[in-house]
Order: structure tokens, then C-alpha cells, then sequence
């Protein structure tokens, strides 16, 4: 067994976001698969044209799922089939979330289901090196105590190992229904954490 000490040590640092991410869905059920299938497209088109006309661009969206498959109904009724297709819209404009849904309603009216929305950040790399930074002071303090404690001197890092997580700013919601044209949303701070296991030997 190697002699030394192993220590976890965490680092959290949090920013503001700058990006939307925005997940609608289109769904129908109809007697047939083809039926379904069929009408789904169009909705869905119908929608991602709603979202260009805001200044939305391809490269923006895109398919996060699409589904088929037969509703369960009593016996002796006639089948049904459900057709959906998600598509993620992701946007800088953080407030433009309710021109967004307003536009996709109008599009297809009770078609129309809000998966979710999340804000996030497009580019984390200088977060986490901060967070990483704290997490690594974090675990030589601990390990120092510890050698203090039991008479050692610390030496050199042996071995680390590290672990990520983020706690953005995340809401979910479903309904058919049409979305009252006031909705509007707020970003909060989105979070980084980074874990780092370190192991140092003894002096």
C-alpha cells in the first residue's frame, strides 16, 4: 500500500449565463402511423419557420428527439398512434424567450409542448480552471492538517484524479394549452464545481 495521504478537495465558482437553450416539441395522435407522422412534419416545420422569422438561424436549432409509437387505449377501441419531434433552440438573446414561445404558439396553437429551458455558459474553460484552482488549495490544506496531525511531513502529489458538475439554471415546463404572451424568465448564476481526489506522499 502506498504511504501518504488521500484527500478530496472542491472548488465552486459561478458566473452569469450567456446562452438559452430552449426545447419545444410538436406532437399529434391520429388513427394511423402515417397520419401522425405526416402532420407532426408539418407542424413542425411550421414552427421552425415561426423561429427563423424571429432571427432564429439553422445553426441554431436542432433535433433533440423524435417518437412514434401506439397509445394504449381500452379494448374495443380504435388504435391511436402519437407522433412528436423536439427541437432545441439555443439563442443568445436571453430575453428573448418570450417572443420565442409566443412566435411557436401562433405557429401551431395547441400543438405546441415547452419541454424545457435551461441557460447556461457557452464557454466554461476559464471557470473551471478557477474552480480547479480552488479545489486543489482546498485538498493541500486538508492533507497538510492531516500530516500535522499525525506527525509527518507532506511531500510531492503522487496522483490526482478530477470530477465535474454544473448547476445551471434550469426550468421545466409542459402544457398544451396556449402560454399567456407575458411569460418571461430571468437568468441566475450558473455554477461549476470541480472535485479532485489528490494523493501526496510523505516526505
Amino acid at each position: 500500500m502506498d504511504t501518504g495521504v488521500s484527500v478530496v478537495g472542491s472548488g465552486q465558482v459561478s458566473s452569469t449565463p450567456d446562452v438559452l437553450r430552449v426545447s419545444f416539441g410538436v406532437e399529434q395522435v391520429a388513427p394511423d402511423v402515417a397520419a401522425a407522422v405526416r402532420t407532426v412534419g408539418e407542424r413542425t416545420e411550421a414552427v421552425l419557420a415561426a423561429l427563423r422569422a424571429q432571427g432564429v438561424q439553422d445553426s441554431q436549432l436542432g433535433t433533440n428527439a423524435v417518437n412514434v409509437f401506439q397509445e394504449y387505449r381500452e379494448p374495443g377501441t380504435d388504435p391511436a398512434y402519437r407522433a412528436s419531434h423536439t427541437v432545441q433552440v439555443e439563442t443568445k438573446d436571453l430575453t428573448g424567450f418570450g417572443a420565442l414561445l409566443n412566435a411557436a404558439v401562433d405557429a401551431v396553437g395547441n400543438s405546441l409542448t415547452l419541454h424545457g429551458l435551461q441557460f447556461d455558459i457557452e464557454d466554461k474553460t476559464e471557470l473551471l480552471k478557477q474552480a480547479r484552482e480552488l479545489a486543489f488549495r482546498q485538498a493541500r490544506e486538508k492533507a497538510q492538517h492531516l500530516a500535522e496531525l499525525a506527525g509527518f511531513t507532506l511531500g510531492p502529489v503522487a496522483a490526482i484524479s478530477e470530477s465535474q458538475s454544473q448547476f445551471p439554471i434550469r426550468e421545466t415546463l409542459q402544457s398544451k394549452a396556449a402560454f399567456d404572451a407575458a411569460v418571461n424568465v430571468v437568468p441566475g448564476d450558473h455554477t461549476v464545481e470541480v472535485t479532485l481526489q489528490v494523493h501526496f506522499a510523505w516526505a
